[in-house]
């Protein structure tokens, strides 16, 4: 009876000290800064918004902040003044918070957060809910309203940087060392890829050769009930290095042509395969890339500026080039124009190979349905997105929506196949899955007669407005990512109303293209 006693006691005592807690407003967590906290040092606080999980590096302490914190160059062009904003903003921008139990992904929320006080850097967690963003969340697949936006999709295209998937050559310092430590990968990827169950799927990361994407195509079909085979493209597996490559559900669509190859830069990893629809006798090209990584030493305009965008920038520039050259080239082999560029590009969204597409003619996907808030990777804590969807002017109005599913990317590496016995999907690699919705030759949601040459937004007072895009539509999204607000463009001088003080990020859609403006609300 006493201990029952004890126990009461205590839990009545923590909870008063809960309620006590002074209550701290974060008036806007998009600009908050930890300095705030010096205020409250030995006081137990209370937040008033919830904290994301930034990183989270071990089991007893979590880095958080009420912002996903983003890389700069996924949200600014380097060395502009938004950059040198963003970077000063993350550098105040998390704490870390000590006396966690469990393991929590990062993107998790935690909500009613009390915690003590210890220094500007550190808090020590008294009480929270942990909201989101989970392992179960994650278990329930991938949000299909995302791919849904603009309609039911017919097709679903994945694109994956598989991490190394080698069968043969084990052992040689890349992917798994042993047959044992690759069963136990190819057993974490296979769940993965029956959880997405798309009718496509672009490899990186996978071995030379065709018996990695044979033992792939096999586990689909056994493990979806489809029928699942790849393209072969001639190699012999002779080591570990990787390429690009395809696998495809053959009851729903068939390749168009032969696969051509660009080897401009790095080889066998730049590759365009144009496929029929066979429901409709529709077809598009899909390009699948993985441009040169930002790892070693480079020279000329391949050294390293200091400006984010890292070492052998040169080259996935000449690279981002090339796509868009043997694409110019190619279409009249495949006979079609519409385009769907895929794969890890090593670059963050506002890095100079993505301005190359982007000027090119190619649309950003994540950017077109996701404002700034979408991520397929995370480097120390750092959000951002390295594995590109793009299309050109003539596909998008046929893209229904894109998403990452992030199973990989919020998952700590203690879990990959080499480090743990976990047999789940997750951390099956360190890039997500990323998924494009296509609905080939429909009507366009979109009016892609639209001219968007002369439109411009602008302010009356405090209001922002939108001229010159009759026909056309907008959304609206905060920096979260929240989608706030969807209206037809009904006249050449449009007012946009009901919007709270704050940032937004506004899209515009006509012209079968989206273009991008921030707006600001005093």
């Amino acid at each position: 009876m006493r201990k029952r006693i004890y126990i009461i006691i205590l839990t009545v005592c923590w909870q008063l000290s809960a309620l006590a807690a002074t209550v701290v407003s974060i008036g806007d967590a998009n600009t908050w800064r930890n300095t705030e906290l010096n205020n409250y040092r030995g006081q137990t606080i209370k937040f008033d918004v919830p904290f994301y999980v930034c990183n989270n590096y071990n089991n007893s302490s979590l880095t958080i902040s009420p912002r996903r914190i983003f890389q700069t160059t996924n949200q600014a062009i380097p060395l502009s003044d938004e950059y040198y904003a963003l970077s000063t903003n993350n550098s105040y921008g998390t704490i870390t918070l000590t006396g966690v139990s469990g393991y929590h992904r990062m993107g998790e929320m935690l909500y009613n957060l009390v915690v003590k006080v210890n220094s500007n850097t550190s808090v020590s967690l008294v009480s929270c809910d942990f909201v989101g963003n989970t392992r179960a969340d994650m278990e329930k697949g991938y949000d299909r309203e995302a791919v849904s936006m603009r309609g039911e999709p017919t097709l679903i295209v994945c694109a994956m940087n598989l991490e190394y998937y080698l069968v043969e050559n084990l052992g040689t310092g890349y992917g798994a060392d042993s047959k044992a430590e690759h069963e136990k990968q190819r057993s974490k990827v296979s769940k993965a890829l029956a959880k997405v169950n798309a009718d496509i799927y672009g490899f990186v990361e996978i071995e030379q050769g065709q018996s990695a994407l044979a033992e792939i195509a096999a586990d689909l079909t056994r493990n979806t009930g489809r029928r699942f085979t790849y393209i072969n493209d001639g190699g012999s597996a002779s080591g570990s290095y990787t390429k690009a490559g395809y696998v495809y559900c053959s009851d729903k669509v068939q390749p168009y042509g032969n696969m051509r190859h660009n080897n401009e830069g790095v080889t066998n990893r730049k590759k365009m395969q144009a496929f029929v629809e066979k429901s409709t006798g529709e077809k598009f090209i899909f390009s699948l890339n993985h441009f040169k990584a930002k790892s070693g030493r480079g020279s000329g305009d391949n050294a390293d500026k200091g400006d984010g965008q890292g070492t052998f920038n040169g080259d996935r520039v000449r690279e981002a080039k090339s796509v868009l050259s043997h694409y110019a080239s190619d279409k009249a082999y495949f006979e079609d124009s519409d385009i769907l560029i895929m794969g890890d590009l090593n670059a963050y969204a506002m890095e100079d190979p993505i301005t190359t597409l982007k000027d090119g003619g190619m649309i950003d996907l994540y950017r077109a349905f996701h404002a700034d808030s979408a991520y397929s990777y995370v480097y120390r804590g750092y959000a951002g997105y390295l594995d590109h969807a793009l299309c050109n002017n003539t596909l998008y109005p046929q893209v229904t929506g894109m998403v990452a599913y992030h199973i990989n990317s919020d998952e700590s590496d203690s879990y990959t196949y080499d480090k743990s016995n976990d047999q789940t999907m997750f951390r099956c690699s360190d890039h997500d899955p990323v998924i494009v919705g296509l609905r080939l030759d429909q009507n366009a949601i979109y009016n892609p007669d639209v001219n968007l040459n002369s439109y411009e937004v602008y302010y009356e007072g405090e209001q922002p407005c939108i001229r010159n895009a009759k026909g056309g539509e907008y959304r609206i999204y905060r920096v979260d990512g929240n989608l706030v607000k969807v209206a037809t463009i009904e006249s050449n001088e449009q007012r946009i109303d009901q919007l709270t003080q704050g940032i937004y990020i506004l899209n515009i859609y006509g012209q079968g293209t989206c273009l991008q403006t921030k707006l600001v609300v005093p």
